[in-house]
This record gives structure tokens, C-alpha cells and sequence, in this order.
């Protein structure tokens, strides 16, 4: 009879599992009867939270408030529950239901929504009077995409005159230079809709709009001319650059407003690696443009190797980022480059100091610089029962477990990262993240072992952080074709965290996210005669592929590991564009790297170096140098013959 029990039991639980992944692609397609109807299926699964967080979410807009609120206690300290407030949230702030809001408001526990922020500063400014002009600004020019709320708020603001214009021109300036014209109407909108046919007229092509003899007669004319020569510099800088310096707008713009073209300028011409970028900056005035521009002329001056516009530039950026470690590792490289006095060597030295470590690329970097190598920290007392107990019996990582295990990965994630952080009551502290690393670590689950281990600040186990699974697989692989183990590591856990199924959004997928078109070129360089794509998903033939298609690009590109991580992200042609022509310098490779103009990329490179590093301090038990591997990087060599040219 027990045993019929167990049966009967697991076919429920099946049936439930079912029901779950059936609402799980009818809340993706917006099928709102279907997901009604298979609600009832989904009771008493360990899912059930997600299952009535979908079956409620895709009908918000017609549930009556009551109904709204018994789901939402009913699943009280849940990650569904405070995701589906944080929706209400939204809608309530849509529909101007601002006493509902404030109610609901102080219950939501994530407070990281900046539309949500947007309409909890709105609501205090018309309960209260309470002046939110500055705070709702500083959000409002922090989002890149459109955002609906705190645009409403801050139209009203502006038209009530408790907000200066100059905010939503800033914000359609912003939306200009990152090539995102639906942030820049929104912006212009909130001071009249019959602008926005103008700036779509300015963004198709802002030559004609400057060139347009009637323009100086047009209302808001200065506004426009920069935005038109914002538009040009993202285009074109050089062009720009002669544009804006002709006196017709040097007569008309104001002082702030040329400087921050010229901001933009430079920031695109030092994308682009032109030699120009600092001398565009010198025309303006640093502390009158965005933070982006600055960071913008800093790499500028590194690429040039200009240690005292650094230190200026550096200077420039707001007070925040001038603690964060890229910054404060190259400031105190700025210093110690040009002969400092006594105390400015011991200060640079101090800030060296105070980051240094082996938590990432700047920090190892720092680290050597004060003549030392990464070393393994020693490893913090494992995880007491009591206290894996705990983490065993948290019903956000059970559930977030549970989901990953049947396929609903996002979700998952989602949960998991929820439950291990500050939202939930307290956060975690290290001995209890690690306790949780090692659930996802014994559970297979390695992105959640190392996002999560990565979270503890004193406690480091090296071992969480940087795994080796399916290590004889690839120590054989990489011995039999000459690369270093450490290095594909390093990549793959930048590329995947080890996700046997991780797929990218362009199509890249399994271990080391080798796209379709490259594996299939890489199987046939190889003599893979029965390679089909879908045998990506298989775990050695990822790491066949991957694995020969790395040292194909390493050995292109002259066993430069930048390079090749750069090409192996971006595309070997970029990779080869971003080392220069020849008769361009030949950069210190951190350097070279801080000047990627792809943020992506630009991450990439510097941890897969920082990974690797590690992973080979791990593998061989020996103190590892990051500058070491990293090198230099410059123009082909005149005399030597480029390899590797029909690289996909």
C-alpha cells in the first residue's frame, strides 16, 4: 500500500509538473483563457507560485483590486508575489490610482524598478508638494531605453514650471548620441508634441537640417542645432568637428551646449581609435559634459599615452565612479608616470593598495603593480549541516531549483538571485551564500554556485568561484591541440558559467557559445566529417569545436589572448581593426583593452584574462601574473603575412 502511495503521489506530481510548463508557454503567447483553465491542474505543485503569478499577471488589467490582493497574500515572501506587486505598481501608476499606490507601495520589497521610482517621486510631489525635481531628473537621464512613467512625471514638472526644460533637452540629447530616437521624441514630447516631426527630420539627416537656410528662423533653433550636430557627430565626427566650429553656431550656442558636442565628438572619435578624440576635447570644457564623454577622453588619453590629461579627465568624473577601481587603478598609474613628489608616489601607492586583490582585472592589476602576483586565498571553513539546512530548506532556492531542473531556467534564475539577496529579509550574509553556492554547486547548477559564491565579501572559496566540471573532458582536449586549459576555462566561464544549454539571443550555443555558421566551419578545418549543428548541444563536441576554433583564432592572431578573446566575441575582422593600421601604436594591452569601443567586449576581454589568471593559480598552484598574459598589442608586424583572414 505504501507503495501504491509513492506512485500515486509521483503521478500527481508529474500531472502538476505538466500543468506548470504548459502555463509556462501559454503566459509566453498571452493566452489568457488557457492559462485560466490550467490553473486549477498546477495546485500543490511546487511551482505553484509561478503558476498563479502567470495566470493573474496577463489579466492585471481586468482583475478586480480585492482579488488582486488575495493572490498577493496568499503567496506572501514570495519572489511571484513582489513581482506581481511590482506590476500592479505600474498599472496603478498608469491609471493615476495614487492612493492605491501609496498603500501598496512601502509592501514591495525589490525597490529597484526606476518606473516605479519615477511614479512613487510623482505621487509624493502631488500629495505632498514635496519637491522630487532633481531626484526624478537624475532617474529620468539614467534609463537608455523610453520609459513612459518617469517621462509623465516629468512632463508635469515642466510644466509646472518645478522642473527646468533643460532636463528633457539633456535627455533628448542623450537619446541622440546612442542612436535611440524614441528616447529623444519622448524627451522633446514633454514640451510639445509638434516637435517631435522635427527630430525625426534631424535624426534621418541632421546635414540637410543644419544646411536648411530657414533653420536660424525656427523656434527653439539652438536646441534643435545641437541636437542635428549630435546626430552628425554619432554619424561622423570628423564632419561635426567642422560643422560646429563654423561661427554661425559658434555664435548661437552657448558655451555648455558646444562643449558638449564637442564631448560627443570626441567620445565618437575615440571609439572609432582616431588620433583626433583629444584634441576635439581640448575645445571644450570637461567639467560641462557627460560622464560618458569623460570616461571617453580618459581612454582617449591612455591610447595617447597623455598621463596628465588622464589625471584631468579623471578629475571630471563625478565623485562615485572616481572610487571604482578601473579609474582609481589608472589615476594612480597617471601619477606614478610622471616623476611625483614623495607624497604623491605614497598616495598613488595607497590608492594601489586600496583595491587590490584578485576580485577583478583592475584589482589584479593593482596588485602587481605593488610587485606582487595573484595568489588563492585560503579556503574559508565549508558550510556547517546546520547551516546547509538552512539553505535546503529556503522555498525560493527550492523553487528556483525545481524550475531550473524542468527546464524553466529564466525563471529559475530569477528566483534564485531574488531569494540570495538584499530584498529578502536581511540578505544573506557569506557563511550563508556559501552554504548556498554549495546547494547549486552539488546541484549541477554552476551560473547560480558562482553568481552567488561571487556575492560574499570576506569569505572567498575559490573553488565555488571558479569551478572546473567536466575538467578530464577539456584538460584532453586542449593538451592534444596545444592550449592552455586555464585560458578556455576562463572563457567559458565568462561565455556560459558552464550552462550546458545556454543558448544566445544571435543564435551562439552550448559550453562555449559557438554560433551555428562557425561551428561548421571549424568541423570541416577539422576533419569533423559528421558534424551537424545540432550536435552543438552535445557537451564534447561543443568543446571540440569551441576549443579548435580558439586556438585557430590564437594562433591568427599571435598567441595574443586579448585579441583572440576579443575576436572570439566580437569577430576576428573587428578584433583586427581594433589593433590598428599600420603605424599605430603599440599599447599596453590593458590599454588597448580599456579602448574597445564595445561594452561588451570590452567586459569580455578583461574577464576572461582575470579568469584565466585564476584558473591558473588553481590548476597549477603557483602565484600567476594577469600582465603577464597579457602583453602588448599593436599593428601587424610589416614584415609578417596575416593569418587566419577567412576567419568567420
Amino acid at each position: 500500500m505504501p507503495g501504491y502511495a509513492a506512485r500515486a503521489q509521483a503521478v500527481d506530481i508529474a500531472r502538476n509538473d505538466q500543468a506548470v510548463l504548459d502555463m509556462a508557454q501559454a503566459f509566453k503567447l498571452g493566452e489568457r483563457k488557457q492559462l485560466t483553465q490550467l490553473l486549477p491542474q498546477a495546485k500543490g505543485s511546487l511551482l505553484e507560485p509561478w503558476a498563479a503569478y502567470w495566470e493573474l499577471s496577463v489579466r492585471l488589467d481586468q482583475a478586480e483590486k480585492a482579488e488582486i490582493e488575495s493572490v498577493l497574500a496568499h503567496y506572501a515572501g514570495s519572489y511571484q508575489e513582489d513581482r506581481l506587486r511590482a506590476e500592479w505598481l505600474l498599472q496603478l501608476g498608469r491609471n493615476r490610482e495614487w492612493a492605491t499606490f501609496r498603500a501598496q507601495l512601502h509592501l514591495y520589497r525589490m525597490a529597484d524598478d526606476r518606473s516605479i521610482q519615477c511614479y512613487a517621486l510623482w505621487s509624493d510631489y502631488l500629495t505632498s508638494g514635496t519637491d522630487v525635481a532633481k531626484q526624478l531628473q537624475e532617474l529620468w537621464l539614467a534609463q537608455r531605453e523610453p520609459d513612459e512613467a518617469c517621462a509623465d512625471a516629468a512632463q508635469e514638472l515642466i510644466k509646472a514650471r518645478h522642473m527646468p526644460a533643460q532636463a528633457a533637452w539633456l535627455r533628448a540629447r542623450l537619446g541622440m548620441e546612442n542612436d535611440r530616437l524614441k528616447v529623444t521624441t519622448q524627451a522633446v514630447a514633454a514640451l510639445d508634441s509638434k516637435w517631435v516631426k522635427t527630430v525625426a527630420a534631424i535624426y534621418q539627416s541632421p546635414a540637410k537640417y543644419l544646411n536648411d537656410k530657414l533653420t536660424a528662423l525656427r523656434p527653439q533653433t539652438r536646441e534643435f542645432v545641437s541636437l542635428a550636430l549630435i546626430r552628425l557627430a554619432y554619424l561622423e565626427p570628423q564632419d561635426a568637428a567642422v560643422e560646429v566650429d563654423k561661427l554661425r553656431w559658434r555664435a548661437q550656442l552657448t558655451a555648455e551646449e558646444r562643449s558638449w558636442i564637442w564631448g560627443v565628438i570626441g567620445k565618437r572619435a575615440a571609439q572609432k581609435g582616431q588620433d583626433s578624440a583629444l584634441s576635439y576635447y581640448q575645445k571644450g570644457r570637461l567639467d560641462q559634459m557627460h560622464e560618458d564623454h569623460v570616461l571617453w577622453a580618459l581612454r582617449a588619453a591612455l591610447r595617447a599615452g597623455q598621463w596628465a590629461q588622464v589625471e584631468a579627465a579623471f578629475a571630471a568624473l563625478p565623485p562615485a565612479m572616481r572610487t571604482e577601481p578601473t579609474w582609481v587603478y589608472w589615476q594612480a598609474r597617471a601619477v606614478l608616470a610622471q616623476k611625483p613628489t614623495e607624497a604623491a608616489r605614497a598616495q598613488a601607492l595607497a590608492a594601489l593598495q586600496s583595491i587590490a586583490g584578485i576580485r577583478g582585472f583592475y584589482e589584479q592589476l593593482a596588485l602587481e603593480a605593488l610587485g606582487q602576483r595573484s595568489t588563492l586565498p585560503p579556503k574559508p571553513l565549508p558550510p556547517t549541516w546546520e547551516e546547509k539546512e538552512v539553505a535546503r530548506k529556503n522555498p525560493g532556492l527550492q523553487r528556483a531549483l525545481y524550475a531550473i531542473a524542468l527546464g524553466l531556467r529564466s525563471e529559475g534564475v530569477r528566483e534564485w538571485n531574488y531569494s540570495i539577496s538584499l530584498h529578502t529579509k536581511g540578505g544573506m550574509d557569506d557563511r550563508s551564500l556559501l552554504a548556498a553556492a554549495e546547494l547549486a554547486c552539488h546541484a549541477e547548477v554552476w551560473d547560480r554556485c558562482i553568481n552567488t559564491s561571487e556575492r560574499s565579501k570576506a569569505l572567498v572559496d575559490m573553488e565555488q568561484r571558479f569551478p572546473m566540471p567536466f575538467k578530464a573532458a577539456v584538460l584532453a582536449r586542449t593538451q592534444s591541440i596545444g592550449l592552455e586549459p586555464a585560458y578556455v576555462y576562463g572563457l567559458i566561464r565568462q561565455e556560459s558559467r558552464f550552462v550546458m544549454d545556454a543558448r544566445s539571443g544571435v543564435g551562439a550555443s552550448g559550453l562555449m557559445q559557438v554560433m551555428p555558421a562557425t561551428a561548421k566551419w571549424t568541423a570541416k578545418k577539422i576533419g569533423m566529417n559528421d558534424f551537424a549543428p545540432a550536435k552543438l548541444a552535445d557537451r564534447d563536441t561543443n568543446i571540440a569545436i569551441g576549443t579548435a576554433y580558439l586556438k585557430l583564432v590564437l594562433d591568427s592572431f599571435d598567441g595574443s589572448m586579448p585579441l583572440a578573446a576579443a575576436a572570439y566575441n566580437a569577430g576576428p575582422s573587428r578584433a583586427r581593426t581594433w589593433r590598428g593600421a599600420s603605424g599605430a601604436p603599440v599599447l599596453e594591452a590593458a590599454i588597448w583593452a580599456e579602448n574597445i569601443p564595445f561594452n561588451e567586449t570590452r567586459d569580455y576581454v578583461k574577464k576572461v584574462l582575470s579568469n584565466t589568471t585564476l584558473y591558473a593559480a588553481m590548476i597549477s598552484g603557483q602565484p600567476q601574473s594577469l600582465k603577464a598574459r597579457l602583453g602588448s598589442v599593436g599593428p601587424l608586424d610589416a614584415t609578417a603575412q596575416e593569418t587566419g583572414l577567412d576567419l568567420p
